[in-house]
Formats: structure tokens, sequence, C-alpha cells
């Protein structure tokens, strides 16, 4: 049992990320890493959400959806717990961390549709996970996405300052910092944990 936790937690943050690997949750990726920061806000915000929408997740396939033969719905639902997650992460940062809930801006209430968050919950049960195992992936998948954002924000503030040809300002200089991000985490793939 050990071993599959450390294997899946090991996937989703380096072999299997959810960014460079898998290119799910970009949108959040690319908007909130100028500053690290926010990036890290992000990363703790998406981390909780998806940790806590993989287990209530789990639970609402498990014992109500699989119980009365609706698998059909399950993305329906999943959808519609994300969502709930999301509005209540967004009512604790405007309460306790006004500063983070402002300076996230609009990509705060994106969490309802990144692709990361449900892609978690689908891989769940595509995977068949248990509880546990279920909720250690999407754990540890927010924690590669925050190991994702927060490396490429520290990149994107040193860029800043950096010399570049003219035709590589803005969007440009970023989009060729990501997919050398992702090519470094391409060496991860050859990763093997024994079992």
């Amino acid at each position: 049992m050990l071993s599959s936790i450390i294997t899946i937690s090991l996937g989703a943050i380096l072999i299997n990320n959810f960014i460079f690997s898998q290119f799910l949750g970009c949108c959040p990726f690319l908007g909130c890493s100028s500053k690290v920061d926010t990036a890290i806000g992000m990363g703790l915000a998406v981390t909780f959400v998806m940790g806590l929408a993989s287990a209530i997740c789990y639970v609402v396939n498990e014992y109500i959806l699989v119980a009365l033969h609706l698998e059909f719905l399950q993305t329906l639902a999943f959808i519609l717990v994300i969502a709930a997650l999301v509005q209540f992460v967004e009512m604790f940062l405007k309460k306790s961390i006004p500063s983070l809930y402002s300076a996230l801006g609009i990509y705060l209430p994106l969490i309802t549709t990144n692709c990361a968050v449900l892609g978690v919950v689908l891989l769940n049960v595509q995977n068949q996970y248990n509880f546990l195992q279920s909720t250690v992936y999407g754990i540890t998948g927010g924690l590669g996405f925050m190991l994702a954002i927060v490396l490429f924000a520290s990149v994107r503030e040193r860029v800043q300052f950096s010399e570049y040809p003219e035709s590589f300002e803005g969007f440009p200089i970023c989009l060729v910092t990501a997919s050398l991000l992702a090519l470094a985490f391409m060496g991860f793939s050859g990763m093997s944990i024994p079992v």
C-alpha cells in the first residue's frame, strides 16, 4: 500500500505533472505566474481544491452515482462539487487574505473550470483508485501544479531583466520558457519506481 502511495505521489508531482506532461490547467499557469507570491497562492488554492475535490468526488461517485447506476452523470456531478468548493475557497480568501484574493483576480473563479481539477477526479475514477489513493493523487497533483507554476513564475521574474530579441517581447518569451520547462520535466518520464 505504501509503495502505491509513493508511486502515485511521485507520478503526480514529477512524471505525469498536470501542466508539463498532461497540459491540463494551462490557463492559470500562464495567467497567474508573473509573480512568485501570486503563483504560490494560486498553487495552494488549486492544491486545496484538488485534494478536497478528489475526496468528495470519490464519495459522491462510489456511494451515490455507482449505487444508483447513474455513472453517466459523473462529469456533471464532479463539476458541481468543484464549483461549490471553489466558491468556498473564494469566500475564505476574500475574508481571510484579501490581498491574495485581489492578486488572483479573475483566475480564482476560473479554478472551477480548471481542467486539471476536473482531470484529477476523472483520472481517479479511470484508474480505479480507492479513497486514500484518490485523495493522495489529488493533493500531490496539486503540489505538482504548484511546483510548475512557482518554477515558471521565478523564471519569468528573472526573464524580465534579461536581454532577448524584441520579437520575443511579452507572451512569446513566456511560451518559450514554458516549453523549456516542459522539456526539462520530460527527463522524469524515464524514471521507474520499483514496486
